[in-house]
């Protein structure tokens, strides 16, 4: 999971869950996320993902 790219679709926020769109086995599935670093990441901005706790939630940055 480390390392894929993704879309916002539930605005993330220090100390709020957000929601991400993730490829994974072909498909696109939601996760819960969190910013890896105290900022805000509004709905629609690419993201990539810097750690992951299973089963469904990851933390993540902005997309470069």
């Amino acid at each position: 999971m480390v390392g894929k790219r993704g879309r916002v679709i539930g605005r993330i926020a220090p100390g709020q869950v957000g929601e991400v769109m993730l490829p994974v086995r072909g498909a696109t599935e939601a996760f819960y996320a969190y910013p890896a670093v105290d900022e805000v990441i509004e709905v629609g901005t690419a993201i990539v993902v810097v750690e992951y706790n299973p089963p469904r939630t990851v933390y993540v940055a902005r997309a470069i």
